[in-house]
């Protein structure tokens, strides 16, 4: 006797952020997960700010307003529960907290076989040397707090994913997380156009938000400091709370006329393919989603060595140590004047499409989710 097709295995992602990275991956996520025969993905959580119209067949609301909302905590257990999924993937802190320890019961009552966080940054006031067990300021009694929390998550769910190894390490490190709950895979997102400088580079371009942690004060400082020919510009695409003080500092450092402030932009995969070379000289990252978007458009990179970011780069540009404005003179200087920057810019754009593809993404994840499932792990395994 027949038993009859195989029903769907149920994918339910879960966020309670409207925009950020961990929304962008979702979405992208999401999507090409959705193409996958045998599989039904719905995401659970707020309107996303960008993207939205793209998953709005398989997007339902679930609001979260905040961490101690016990309330919509429940709710929102409720709603992802009563689609009976077979995996629940939280992509966000909150979301986190919200599948932590849930009471989601039989599974015909909608628990889910496995539950998988993505834990895609620490807190702003965790320092690189204190991240990495090297000493440093410790970050706030509140970000202590937080950290404690995520350590219980972590050792709650299924399985915690890492974009960066470095994350991964932190994890097992500093909270104290079983390796084995703890899995490495690199963002994924759709790559741009390729196109890689085709003689010496000119045209530099940051993209980030405008606070002091991202370094574009001491990206600066190294702009005059160094050697530059006269023709090298610096584009600086986003907005925040350090850009009235930037422009200043630009200005007394006589950078007029070389360094434009293009505020918040949405058109920023044009302004890579125009672009010779990307710079990220930040305090602190892990696996930021723009730097994929660099290596994809093949742009030779200058960055800071913080968090993945070397990992990212290697064989496609140069790391300095953060802080060092010395040595990113020195960077900007080589890649201004000498030869390397073609090769850096064509292996930049191979590296991106055997790492941070969103096909790729999508095939570490369904790996994950289906030996979990093969495997019989539970949601506290």
């Amino acid at each position: 006797m027949s038993s009859g097709p195989t029903e769907a295995r149920r994918l339910a992602f879960l966020l309670t952020q409207d925009r950020g990275g961990p929304v962008d991956v979702t979405v992208e996520l999401a999507l090409a997960l959705s193409q996958v025969p045998g599989w039904t993905v719905q995401v659970f959580g707020p309107r996303p700010a960008r993207g939205a119209e793209r998953i709005a067949a398989l997007h339902t609301e679930v609001l979260v307003e905040g961490k101690g909302a016990l309330d919509a905590i429940l709710r929102a257990r409720r709603q992802v529960g009563a689609w009976r999924p077979d995996v629940v993937h939280a992509q966000d802190r909150r979301s986190g907290l919200v599948c932590a320890g849930a009471a989601w019961g039989p599974q015909r009552a909608g628990r889910p076989r496995a539950v998988v966080h993505s834990y895609h940054g620490v807190p702003d006031d965790v320092t690189e040397p204190w991240f990495r067990g090297v000493g440093g300021p410790p970050p706030s009694r509140y970000t202590r707090t937080v950290l404690a929390a995520d350590a219980v998550v972590a050792r709650t769910v299924t399985r915690t994913v890492v974009p960066a190894a470095s994350m991964g390490r932190f994890l097992q490190q500093r909270l104290r997380v079983p390796a084995h709950r703890v899995v490495h895979i690199d963002n994924g997102l759709p790559l741009p156009p390729a196109s890689v400088p085709a003689g010496p580079v000119r045209r530099l371009l940051f993209v980030g938000l405008l606070v002091r942690r991202k370094g574009v004060h001491l990206l600066l400082e190294a702009m005059a400091r160094a050697a530059l020919p006269p023709d090298v510009v610096l584009q600086v695409a986003g907005d925040g709370p350090e850009r009235a003080d930037l422009e200043a500092t630009a200005s007394r450092l006589g950078l007029q006329g070389r360094v434009t402030f293009l505020g918040f932009r949405t058109d920023v995969p044009r302004l890579l393919g125009e672009a010779d070379a990307f710079v990220l000289p930040s305090a602190m990252e892990q696996q930021p989603l723009v730097l994929i978007e660099a290596l994809g458009a093949g742009k030779p990179v200058v960055a800071t060595d913080v968090g993945g970011v070397a990992d990212m780069v290697t064989g496609a540009g140069t790391v300095v140590p953060p802080g060092d404005v010395t040595a990113l003179a020195r960077a900007l200087e080589e890649l201004t004047t000498g030869d390397r920057a073609v090769d850096w810019g064509r292996r930049a754009a191979v590296l991106a499409r055997e790492r941070f593809s969103v096909e790729v993404a999508r095939d570490a994840h369904l790996a994950l989710y289906e030996d979990l499932l093969a495997n019989g792990s539970g949601a506290r395994a």
